[in-house]
């Protein structure tokens, strides 16, 4: 009797080449089934998309972006529209303001130049100028009727020294602040008011397109 036949319920060592005494072979596919670390049948492969498609559309995205690159120009053409519109409108008050400074010259400016600005004016505004040879300052508001006859009665004048259809005011000088004084198609009526030294020299030309709230433009110069 052989050594194998001692021993019947002995499990037989697999072969030197790997096989198992029924002929599989180490490590692979079972009956029926799959490959030993192989995917499971119907599964989907490590890493790889979802079942049915690629990736997700991204053509909204790419609408969105081209409805900003035509929605911002657009936006600004439409504000820089307005803002020209609206600069059209008031072209000629803005150029106006031009070098000047809203609000009252202060007391000590109104006596040295001599130029008592009327209570409760409106759109007053100022512009100083000095060099050792002369010192000048720029005003201008609009005022009542009333306002207007104290204001030429305190610089020691009247309505009468006005000059209808006279402007005053030089064209260097207008052009310095922005006045658009002496302009056709308006009512315009001027004066000069000449003192010796050291009191001020005045020109002063008035607006009368409203009657009832002209615009006086003053420029008084000093002589050190």
């Amino acid at each position: 009797m052989t050594a194998a036949e001692q021993r019947p319920g002995a499990p037989m060592s697999p072969a030197a080449d790997g096989r198992h005494p029924d002929g599989l072979t180490s490590g692979g596919s079972t009956p029926g089934g799959s490959l030993s670390g192989g995917s499971t049948p119907g599964g989907s492969a490590p890493g790889g998309s979802a079942p049915g498609g690629g990736r997700p559309s991204r053509r909204w995205l790419k609408g969105v972006i081209v409805f900003l690159l035509i929605a911002i120009p657009a936006g600004y053409l439409v504000i820089s529209a307005i803002q020209s519109r609206n600069g059209g409108e008031e072209k000629a008050e803005a150029a106006s303001a031009k070098g000047l400074s809203a609000g009252y010259p202060t007391r000590v400016q109104r006596r040295i130049y001599d130029v008592p600005v009327p209570p409760h004016s409106k759109k007053v505004a100022f512009y100083e100028t000095n060099s050792w040879k002369v010192s000048s300052l720029y005003v201008q508001f609009v005022t009542s009727r009333d306002g207007l006859d104290s204001f030429l009665h305190r610089i020691g004048t009247g309505r009468s020294a006005l000059d209808k259809g006279k402007v005053t005011i030089t064209g260097a000088q207008a052009k310095k602040v922005g006045w658009q004084v002496g302009e056709a198609g308006h009512d315009w009526a001027g004066m000069e008011l000449k003192q010796k030294d050291p009191q001020p020299k005045l020109r002063i030309t008035v607006k009368f397109d409203n009657p009832a709230h002209p615009k006086v433009y003053v420029v008084s110069t000093v002589t050190p």
